[in-house]
């Protein structure tokens, strides 16, 4: 019975069904995705706002000294954590760095990273033998077989690392993009004399067209300017929360022209100038990369189209020679 079910799933009808049928469903997908992903910005300064209250609300418990407010994770992945104490055995500091990075903040998230840090090998180790030892997939020896076993479970163990190096480069990327106008925007708003956390607030707005994820760290960087004892931590989270150095290099400006009384609009001036200067140079190197990025395509694609047109009237004609 199980030999019969994997020769009808190994068919090639059905394979090719199999495959077709995703593609149908990646297609479809791909056409309604916009249609039901709704107002991204609209929810991301949803979760700014709510980000802004939980910052007043744990600095007015820390004036009256009570425990800050946290954000309670899923029932069943706290119980999970909390029972086989995950965040001893899993949980590093270059985790928390990442998720953060990634826009995952709060208690919240760090369960369900080590929720998943645990079940993801579990799972993956469960298809593989599934897959291997019940159905016999591929004809190789006991060794090779247990190999790949432990191999699909270190595979499951990081990838949910993975998924949050992924989520941190489109962060960045996107970041990254409209950094420079947000710097511009920047400037001008310090040199109408508006103060440094007004022209966030003004910048965070202005920029969410662009960039969401942008807008909402600078929305957060103006809350915590109103409400934490010190600006410095707030600089220090924005830093640590994007990991780029353009980033670093703002705020380490902006720290140094408080602590020393320097100008404002000069930093940021330059700081939108070396930005501007390093998307430009960034945009070169892409078209420069780009040449012998074509070369392999053009032979295995274009060159044999080419060679086929130029040659085939030439080999007609010859043939018509030889009759």
């Amino acid at each position: 019975m199980l030999d019969e079910f994997v020769a009808i799933a190994l068919a090639p009808r059905t394979v090719a069904a199999v495959l077709t049928g995703i593609a149908a469903a990646a297609t479809v997908f791909t056409l309604v995705q916009p249609l039901l992903e709704g107002d991204q910005l609209a929810k991301r300064m949803k979760l700014v706002s709510d980000e802004r209250e939980q910052i007043r609300q744990r600095e007015r418990e820390r004036l009256n000294s009570r425990a800050s407010l946290r954000v309670e994770p899923k029932a069943y992945m706290k119980r999970v954590v909390e029972q086989f104490n995950l965040s001893r055995w899993l949980g590093t500091e270059t985790a928390k760095a990442k998720l953060v990075r990634a826009g995952y903040r709060g208690g919240g998230a760090e369960t369900a990273f080590l929720f998943f840090r645990l079940v993801m090998p579990i799972a993956v180790t469960a298809v593989a033998l599934f897959y291997l030892f019940l159905l016999e997939v591929l004809d190789q020896p006991l060794m090779v077989r247990a190999g790949l076993v432990l191999a699909a479970g270190f595979f499951g163990f990081k990838l949910p690392e993975v998924y949050l190096s992924n989520m941190t480069t489109k962060r960045q990327a996107e970041i990254r993009r409209a950094w420079p106008d947000a710097l511009d925007l920047c400037l001008i708003c310090v040199e109408s004399g508006m103060s440094v956390e007004n022209a966030f607030r003004r910048v965070s707005l202005e920029i969410a067209s662009q960039s969401t994820v942008l807008a909402e760290e600078l929305a957060l960087l103006t809350a915590e300017l109103s409400f934490l004892p010190e600006r410095r931590v707030a600089y220090e989270n924005l830093a640590l929360r994007t990991g780029l150095e353009s980033v670093k290099s703002l705020t380490t400006a902006l720290m140094q022209a408080e602590r020393y009384g320097t100008p404002v609009g000069q930093a940021l001036r330059v700081l939108a100038q070396e930005s501007r200067d390093f998307r430009m140079t960034e945009a070169e190197k892409k078209a420069a990369a780009l040449p012998p990025k074509l070369t392999v395509p053009m032979i295995l694609f274009f060159l044999p189209v080419l060679f086929v047109v130029l040659l085939t009237p030439a080999g007609i004609q010859a043939y018509a020679l030889m009759q």
